[in-house]
């Protein structure tokens, strides 16, 4: 087994525990609002405009028996940066206000997840922020193509209201792959890390997850 699959087992029951959000559930099912549609994409915003910034602070901090990983975390910003604009676009297509989003403040959950981050990366080992990046991943790949389809037939918006989740959707499942690579080449200290934090993550993402507002108390709000 490698230590990819060894991450996967070691962090199911997290794994689990995020899915059964109640506005996953609500989602799975067919059941979504454009009220919580715009609440999920206001969070995503919140974290996501933190991913440039947490890689490039992760390219600095990376110790000399990590630096093999430095043209890996280029290569994620070169991929990942503007992102945020994505949601902000998908916002507006979807009758929200994006200006509104972009200079609120993000809700508890999604400001402690960012925050772990970057202490995770400032104070601790930075191999654990790869354990954000399995979470993040893993869940849109789980999530994201399948969420979309569902979301817009429950709330009838354009296909442009979608491009952050069906890119991301899309984009980590190419990158899954290119992440159990740089996993499995860890020392096990490193790896040791990586699971510890993923497990932290599952719980952080969950609670921005637990959150937001299920359907039954966005009805009406539509």
């Amino acid at each position: 087994m490698s230590f990819y699959e060894q991450l996967a087992s070691a962090t199911a029951a997290e794994r689990q525990q995020l899915l059964a959000a109640p506005i996953i559930a609500d989602c799975l099912q067919g059941k979504a609002t454009r009220a919580s549609y715009l609440a999920f994409l206001s969070q995503a915003y919140h974290h996501v405009r933190h991913t440039t910034p947490l890689l490039m602070l992760l390219g600095g901090k990376l110790p000399e028996r990590l630096g093999w990983l430095r043209k890996a975390v280029a290569e994620y910003i070169e991929e990942e940066i503007g992102h945020e604009e994505w949601i902000l676009s998908d916002i507006t297509a979807a009758g929200g206000d994006a200006e509104a989003v972009r200079v609120s403040q993000p809700h508890l959950p999604a400001e402690v997840m960012v925050a772990y981050a970057y202490d995770l990366i400032s104070r601790r080992n930075p191999a654990g922020f790869f354990g954000m990046v399995f979470v993040l991943e893993g869940t849109s790949v789980a999530l994201a193509l399948h969420a979309a389809d569902k979301i817009q037939a429950a709330i009838g918006v354009p296909d442009s209201a979608f491009s952050y989740l069906r890119s991301h959707g899309t984009l980590d499942q190419e990158h899954t792959q290119h992440l159990a690579a740089l996993v499995n080449a860890m020392t096990p200290d490193d790896q040791a890390e990586v699971i510890r934090s993923a497990k932290v993550f599952f719980k952080l993402y969950g609670d921005v997850f637990r959150g937001l507002p299920t359907w039954a108390e966005t009805q009406g709000a539509n």
